[in-house]
């Protein structure tokens, strides 16, 4: 029960990463918000937590408008009185060649994985400063570290999000406030699934890129985010956590 009596916010966690986060939040003692900009996908989780035992809120908001945020984080504090953990998950994927990469698309992308973070991090850092501390964790990508062809807009944003995690971790230090980014490689989720067309890689590639010779899970990214939310990483902020494998340390081909 390692964070039993926190109340968390994770953003995007109707599916993959999102909710085996806010499962395992759960199962350590946390109330969950249940974040997705569909409420029906949002209360999907929410009520198979429910039946578990567990108490989860569903709420929708859409991360890169600043008043859905800002009403997110309101009513999560009218239900539970506090906030503790912010997990800044809610992201999409952007695959196209650069040079026909259209403004949209860029603008889109950068609003959910790096405007939409930052948006979450001011308003949830305002009640963790009122309430002497709390934490803040980015879930980037190895695409933050290093870059492939067609990704220009996800590469930008999650190099970004490195950037701003360090940024906020050591300015918010001074209030207790712990903000770390976790980089994580090829998970098999949904997201994946449908990037595997568009970016013109299959399953096997991955496995023969990775050196532990595999996808990574999204609860093996959950174990890392409550190790990293929990008291056991209390002396760590501004740190950036990779789970991949052995992805970005392998230079071979």
């Amino acid at each position: 029960m390692k964070l039993k009596g926190r109340v968390a916010i994770v953003t995007g966690s109707s599916m993959g990463i999102g909710e085996a986060i806010a499962r395992i939040y759960a199962e350590n003692g946390a109330r969950v918000v249940i974040n997705s900009r569909s409420l029906d996908r949002a209360r999907r989780v929410a009520e198979n937590l429910a039946r578990a035992g567990f108490d989860a809120l569903p709420l929708a908001a859409d991360v890169a408008d600043g008043a859905q945020v800002h009403r997110m984080v309101r009513q999560t504090v009218e239900r539970w009185g506090r906030l503790d953990i912010l997990v800044n998950n809610a992201g999409t994927s952007m695959i196209a060649p650069s040079v026909e990469l259209s403004e949209a698309d860029w603008r889109r992308t950068l609003d959910v994985d790096l405007t939409g973070p930052l948006l979450c991090a001011q308003a949830a850092a305002r009640e963790m400063i009122s309430r002497g501390g709390g934490v803040i964790l980015n879930i980037s990508s190895i695409l933050g570290e290093t870059g492939l062809p067609m990704r220009a807009a996800y590469c930008a944003a999650k190099h970004g999000l490195i950037g701003l995690t360090k940024a906020l971790a050591v300015e918010w230090a001074q209030h207790h406030i712990r903000v770390v980014a976790i980089n994580p490689a090829y998970i098999e989720t949904p997201m994946d699934a449908g990037d595997q067309t568009s970016g013109g890689y299959t399953p096997a590639d991955i496995r023969r890129r990775t050196p532990q010779g595999r996808y990574g899970t999204p609860e093996e990214v959950a174990q890392c985010a409550l190790f990293l939310a929990s008291e056991d990483a209390r002396y760590i902020t501004g740190s950036v956590v990779n789970v991949d494998g052995g992805w970005l340390a392998y230079g071979g081909w």
